[in-house]
Order: C-alpha cells, then structure tokens, then sequence
C-alpha cells in the first residue's frame, strides 16, 4: 500500500461506494503523509483570529488574558474530533447531519441549518473585515490604486483562486501561506526579547491566573470564539475530511471488521491531523498575543479603522527594525489572504451543501455542486467587499463575527453531543480520557456561548 493516498478529482468525495476503499497507514512517516485538513482550518484561521482578533486582545489588555487566547485554542479540539470522526464513519456532510439532529423543522431543514443560515448574516461583516484587511495592506504597499480598487481586485484574485480549485491546490497553498508567515511571526518573538519590550516569565504568569477585566470582556468573548477552531471552522472541517479522502478509504460502513480497522485507522489519521495543527495554530496564537500585549499594550495603540493594518505593523518595525515594515506588509497580506482565500473555499462548500438539505439543489451531483461552488466562489467576495467599502470597520467586523462565532458554538456542541451519543457506532466508542475531555470542552463553550447570548440581550 502506498504511504501516501492520492486523490483524483473525477473522484466523488461525498459519495462513499467500495471502489475507493484503501488501508490506513500503519506509520508514523505514513500517517503524516496524510495530513491536511487541519492545516486548511490553520490557514483559515490566522488572519482573522490570530493576526487581528488576537493581537487587539493582547493590545487592550496587556498580558492578563493570555489564558483566554490558550484556553480558546485547546477547549474546541475534541469537538473537532468528533465532527471528523462523525465525517469518517458515515460520510454525511455538516448540513445532511445537522438535518438529522432531534427538534423542530421548517420546510425540508433542521432548526439547526436554520439557525446556522441567520448566524451566517453577521459572519458575513467577519469576512468583509477579512477582505478589508487585504485591501488595506495592498494599498500601504502599493499606493498608487485607491482601497476601493485593491478591495475589488482582491475580490476577483480570490475567486478565480477558488471557482476550479480542487482539494489539493487548496490544501497545499493553504499550508503554503500559514508557513511563510509563521517563520516571520516567530522570529519577531524571538527578536522581542532583545528589545526594551522583551517579556518577563512574570508577564506571562499573569496572564494565567484566569483574570478578566470588565473593559475587555466584548473583545475576549469575540477573541474566544475566533481563535483556534471556531464554531465555523469546526463545521468545515467535515468536507476537508471527506475531500482528503478518508471515508471513502474507509468504505459504506457495515458490521465486517475490516471495515472497522479501516475506519479506526483513518480515525488515527485524523486525530494526528487535527491535534498537530493544533499545535501549529496554539503557538501561532500564543506568539501574536505575547506581541501584541508587550508592543501594542505599552505603546497604548489600539488597530482599528483604517489604521488596523499600519498599528499592526508596529509588533514587527518594532522588534526587527524599521526595515521590517515591507517584510511585514507582505506577511500580513500572505495571512490575510490565506484566510480569505480558505474561507471562500469553506463557504462555497458548506452553503451548497445548505441549499441541498433545502432542496434547492441536488449537492450530491457532482455537476451540480461544481456549478454551485463556481458560482458562490464569485458571489460571495462581492458582497464581502460591499460591506467593507460600506462600513469602512475591518476591525469591528470581524470582532463582531467572533462574538456570533461564540453563540454558533452552542450549535455545535449540541451536534457533536449527538455524534458522540447518539449516532456512533459501539465499536468505535472512545476512552474515557477522551469523553472526560469532550465535557469539559461543552461545558467551558457553553459557559461562554450563553454569556455571550446574556450580553447581547
């Protein structure tokens, strides 16, 4: 068997048949090989949760709530687990699951799609704010064409990255783009410390006694529900799964036990994969924080409006130099989009999928779906940009989407207690270890989903 599986795009993903079925890797060099989806959500999150989200967290409140940012990155994972698992033994996407789920229905969808589709109106502001950011830093670059241009042109250069792009372009660039700048990201930690800013092992112990001071509760409940895998990217992590290949490698489930070796072996696969890129995006995280706490929080300077991108700026020109400010630009255009450019990715699929529990589209044709995503992949970056060019906001935007992030979380719980609980088979129950973690995940997001929907009302 070959360490590592290919996947043709003629291939249907999201229908399993036992033509595809193929052994799991039984090494470690093996299991590695087939990474991937993880490093999608990674690339999906860093430019809005880490480079923004996080380093205006650390700005407001200096060193105190660094245990937001760890908790926020280390609490979501087992729920990630368990939508990757769920992908993997039954290949249902998000939306067919969701409309599976116990309660009231309107029309052919679950409450659950319906409430997904009106969180989906505000997280609309996020990405806008997303492709702002891309604008702006374009325009600090490059001065010579106006925001409004940049803000177009990112537009079209996204969705012509996306209309044909199959799973292996999106992953590899994604992986791509997180790599650059994480490199830049910690060597201007490193730098730090020879600096007037450097950071005190008394610093960072402050900020792990759990305190929370009133004026940054609004931003650290929007911090929490961007940062590491928010309740969005959880959702997507389903089709990166089931387009990486590893429930058709899997095959239709049935009672046989090498259906169940095969299933817990690309299970393991999974696991590798979410947790390392776990890591990946924990210390990423980590490192924007501590910068934006020790640089931003001294100097008193706060991103927003159209200033976000040159305050940023500071957590490197002053570390590196001043002559780091260029290599920034290009590193905060490389995360910026690489969320951008992952995000349309993401909702082009979930949407689709959407419109097929509503019964708009047949989302199992493959046809169809590929109709459906090149036309989303060109509607949604326009209306991302028409209301960042309206609001002019990036930073309130996409702090607001982190705040419904946080509510959307309640959704997923829900859904992944009925993974857990009620759909998976017996055989693949996990360790205690692993449920003792799934509780204390529901229970620390549900304790900030629920204060997020008090603070709201």
């Amino acid at each position: 068997m070959p360490e590592q599986v290919k996947v043709s795009t003629d291939e249907n993903p999201y229908v399993l048949t036992g033509e595809a079925i193929c052994e799991p890797p039984t090494t470690f060099t093996g299991k590695l090989k087939n990474l991937g989806p993880g490093f999608i959500l990674s690339a999906a999150i860093v430019g809005s949760g880490e480079l923004i989200a996080t380093t205006t967290l650390g700005a407001e409140a200096g060193f105190v709530t660094f245990w937001v940012i760890m908790v926020s990155c280390l609490v979501k994972v087992t729920l990630q687990l368990e939508f990757g698992k769920h992908a993997i033994y039954s290949g249902e996407t998000v939306m067919a699951a969701f409309n599976r789920l116990p309660g009231p229905r309107w029309g052919q969808a679950n409450w659950t799609i319906w409430s997904w589709l009106f969180i989906q109106i505000f997280k609309l502001l996020q990405v806008g704010g997303i492709i702002g950011g891309v604008a702006l830093t374009l325009h600090i670059a490059f001065s010579w064409l106006p925001v409004t241009a940049w803000t177009l042109i990112s537009a079209v250069v996204a969705a012509l990255l996306i209309f044909k792009g199959y799973y292996q372009f999106i992953e590899k660039f994604s992986i791509l783009m997180i790599s650059l700048f994480t490199l830049l990201t910690f060597a201007s930690l490193f730098f730090l410390q020879y600096t007037g800013y450097a950071i005190q092992w008394d610093d960072i112990a402050s900020g792990l006694q759990f305190s929370l001071p009133p004026a940054a509760v609004g931003v650290a409940i929007a911090a929490f529900g961007i940062t590491g895998v928010g309740g969005d990217e959880i959702m997507y992590y389903n089709y990166w799964c089931l387009e990486k290949g590893y429930a058709r490698f899997v095959g239709p489930m049935d009672d046989s036990p090498e259906w169940l070796q095969r299933a817990k072996g690309w299970i393991a696969v999974m696991y590798w994969d979410a947790l390392l890129s776990m890591v990946v995006y924990t210390l990423v995280t980590a490192a924007f924080y501590l910068l934006g706490a020790a640089v931003l929080h001294e100097r008193g300077h706060v991103p927003e409006g159209y200033d976000m991108v040159e305050t940023l700026s500071y957590i490197y020109t002053e570390t590196l130099g001043p002559w780091a400010k260029s290599m920034y630009l290009w590193g905060a255009l490389i995360v910026l989009f690489s969320t951008l450019f992952a995000a349309l990715a993401s909702w082009t699929r979930i949407f689709s999928d959407a419109f097929g529990q509503l019964g708009w589209i047949n989302f199992y044709n493959p046809a169809v779906r590929k109709k459906s995503i090149a036309i989303l992949a060109w509607v949604f970056p326009f209306a991302w940009s028409l209301l960042y060019l309206f609001i002019k906001l990036p930073v309130l935007m996409i702090l607001m989407g982190g705040f419904v992030t946080s509510i959307l979380l309640l959704v997923v719980v829900f859904a992944a207690y009925h993974f857990r609980y009620r759909r998976l088979p017996e055989k693949l129950v996990p360790s205690r270890w692993y449920d003792i973690c799934f509780w204390v995940s529901a229970v620390v997001i549900v304790a900030v989903g629920v204060y997020s929907v008090i603070t709201v009302l």
